[in-house]
Formats: structure tokens, sequence, C-alpha cells
């Protein structure tokens, strides 16, 4: 054998053992599916890896924590929830604790869901934290939010009420001279009324319209939705209106008081509110269902009558009357 060639040998077998000698210092991730991983604020890198190296996604917490002093960089890892997907190295783990990339999951409030059903919802979520009271009726605005596994509901809350401020704003510096209300309190009052009187988008703003001539004209409202509102908090009545809540005097009931109640009756979504800003140019005063879930509306009482009539008819082919 050549001396040459028996140096190379004698390199190789360095390399072999000094590769050998690394993978045993490193260690080795072993994710073998999906897997949840949390750290909880203020755990330190060590702290990491001893709870990955107790769950089995790695084999040595003393090797993660020597290959994070070689080939992690300066940024801290993050608190969260964090999906590690097998074939994952140790590195591709630590990385993606140092960028904060954690699990976003989402809830979803509905336009016209009032402040109580929020509530519910946020209070069944079972990866959310804390108590919160019942936010404040119009406070939230519908959407889909992300959260983190562990956050407070009441953080949550803040997001939804910090968003429904922006959209309140922003359509407010979009009112065209239509608009019939003078506080963004009052625009939101009135989207609350707008959201729970027509589910059809194409119709928001001809109900604002109507409601905005009203409010001009020095009209009672009449809005069924702040009849029931005092009854039920928002929640669905169950059953029709009687007479004596027709004739309940209160804070809210539109057939008794001129002008809008005195807060809001849901959570308007950013369309009703958008409509109030901007209502239809209308003469209409009245409106009454059409069977398809819109309405008719009309300029005169008489109009009005007329298409009462004819709602009454669809009704008693319904069976209903």
């Amino acid at each position: 054998m050549t001396r040459a060639r028996a140096l190379l040998l004698v390199v190789v077998a360095a390399a072999l053992a000094a590769l050998v000698l690394a993978r045993a210092l490193l260690g080795a991730a072993t994710i073998t599916r999906e897997t949840s991983f949390t750290i909880p604020a203020g755990a330190s890198v060590a702290q990491v890896a001893e709870k990955l190296e107790s769950q089995g996604l790695i084999s040595s917490a003393s090797g993660f924590l020597l290959q994070a002093r070689i080939f992690g960089s300066d940024a801290p890892i993050q608190a969260g929830e964090f999906l590690l997907k097998p074939g994952m190295s140790q590195r591709e783990i630590l990385a993606a604790f140092q960028s904060g990339d954690v699990i976003r999951r989402f809830v979803t409030i509905p336009e016209g869901m009032p402040s109580i059903l929020v509530w519910e919802r946020l209070m069944a979520e079972p990866l959310l934290t804390g108590e919160i009271p019942v936010p404040p009726e119009g406070s939230i605005l519908p959407d889909t939010y992300a959260f983190e596994r562990g956050q407070t509901r009441a953080r949550l809350v803040e997001e939804m009420q910090a968003a429904m401020d922006r959209a309140l704003a922003e359509e407010w510096a979009r009112r065209s001279p239509r608009v019939a209300v003078s506080t963004m309190r009052e625009a939101l009052i009135l989207a609350s009324i707008v959201e729970k009187e027509t589910g059809k988008n194409e119709e928001r703003a001809m109900v604002a319209g109507l409601y905005s001539n009203r409010l001009r004209a020095g009209m009672k409202l009449q809005a069924d939705p702040t009849i029931i509102y005092p009854i039920t908090q928002g929640k669905p009545l169950g059953r029709r209106i009687r007479q004596s809540e027709i004739a309940a005097v209160n804070g809210y009931n539109t057939y008794t008081r001129v002008g809008l109640p005195e807060g809001p009756i849901t959570n308007p979504g950013r369309a009703s509110i958008a409509a109030v800003m901007n209502p239809a140019d209308t003469d209409a005063l009245y409106m009454v269902a059409d069977g398809t879930g819109g309405h008719w509306f009309a300029r005169t009482l008489e109009e009005h009558n007329a298409n009462v009539a004819r709602w009454y008819a669809i009704r008693r082919e319904r069976g209903e009357m």
C-alpha cells in the first residue's frame, strides 16, 4: 500500500468517525406522524428540548441543544402551538419554533349574531381560556377570526371590537349626503335594525333608505325586531309577537317610540353598516315581506295595504293563516 493511499484511508476513517460522533452528539428527530407540540410562554430552549425528548419527538435533548447552539439563529423561540411533520429535521423544528409559525384556528361570527350568542360561542370553544362578560350589543364585527390554543377570550373579543371600531370609522368617512343619522353610534343602531330586517344583501340599501326616510319625517320606525330584542336579547322569539308586546313601552320598541332604539339590537355586518352610510335614493316609507325572504316597498299607505293583502294571500296559501 502506498503512503498516499494509507493517508487517504486514515482521513476517510477520521471523517466517518467524526460523522458518527456528530450524529451521536446531535441526535435526530424521530417524528413519525403529524404532531401538535405546545411551547408555553416563557419556556427556555432547554425546557423545550427536554419536552421534545420526553414526547419521543427527538432522540436527544442535549443533541438538540448542541445543534441549536451550532446552527440556530439568534432569534428566540416563540410560545404557541406548532405542527411538527414527519421527516422534519431538528434544524427545521428549531426554525419553526423561532419563526413563530404556530397553528391558527378560527371562529366565525355570522352577520346579525347578537352578543349573547357570540358569548355562548366563545365560551363553548375549549381551546380558548378565561371568563368574559357578554360583550356590549353592537360592539362585535361579524367576521372569521384566527386564534391560538390557550389564547384568552378577552383578547379575542378586543380584536373583534377593534375591527368594529375600524369598520364604523371607515364607512363613516365614506358616508353620503343622504345619511339620516348624525353620529357613528346612531349609524350602528340603525345598521343593526337593517341587519335584522333583511337577509338579502341586494336590498339592504333600500331598507336603509326607507328607515332613513322615516327618521327624517319623524315617523315611528315600526321595526318588529325592536319589539323582540328586550324580550330575548336577540335570540329567536320562537313564536308570533303578541299584541301586548307590540304595545310595550321601553327603550327599544319602535312601535311605541319615535326615532331610534336606545342601543343596537344585534351585531351588524359591514354590508348593513355601509347601507346605512349610503342609503338608497328612494321615497319608500313602507315595506312588507314578499314571501321569498325579501320585501315589497311602497311610497303610500294605500300601496302598502295592497302589498299586505298580497302577503296575507301567500300566507293563506301556505296554510299559515
